[in-house]
């Protein structure tokens, strides 16, 4: 009987440690250029750049990826925080730069214009003075024909001192 109780613990020990192993979850094709990002909107004026024009500040958008989780297209959206835009853009994961021409807005009735845009690893500086990821890009909105809005920033951190 002490022989079968025996055999029995450890199969159920066996049984939980089994269960109990953690599944890694991997990420999503475009993880190199997806992320939360602290951008400011400036305008570029024949090639002057100018400042937050409209005093925004600091905002938060969103790259990620779109539902076939393929590398050569993301979701570029301002969270209704600048434009009200959300496109889908092309995207080269390996040169980590995404582009569109012409795309429609899925927030409103107008196309959007990405070109320049890049994901520079470690190319800007936190709130802290840790390095972080930096993203660029330069939007046109048809609604709005002629005006460069370049937004520009750094990977959103989680932490508060960053805010």
């Amino acid at each position: 009987m002490k022989k079968i109780l025996y055999l029995a613990t450890l199969l159920l020990c066996a049984v939980l440690t089994t269960s109990c192993e953690k599944e890694e979850v991997g990420g999503t094709a475009t993880e190199s250029l997806a992320g939360e990002w602290y951008v400011t909107a400036n305008v570029v004026d024949n090639g002057q750049v100018i400042e937050d024009p409209y005093g925004i500040g600091r905002f938060n958008i969103l790259t990620y990826n779109t539902s076939a989780n393929t590398g050569d297209e993301i979701w570029v959206d301002d969270m209704d925080n600048f434009w009200s835009f959300k496109v889908k853009a092309s995207a080269d994961v390996n040169a980590l730069t995404f582009s569109a021409s012409n795309v429609q807005n899925q927030s409103y009735d107008c196309t959007v214009t990405i070109t320049n845009a890049k994901v520079i690893k470690n190319g800007g500086t936190q709130n802290n003075g840790k390095p972080a990821d930096y993203i660029t890009m330069d939007v046109e909105f048809s609604d709005d024909p002629g005006t460069i809005y370049r937004l520009e920033g750094v990977r959103y951190s989680g932490l508060e001192e960053n805010d």
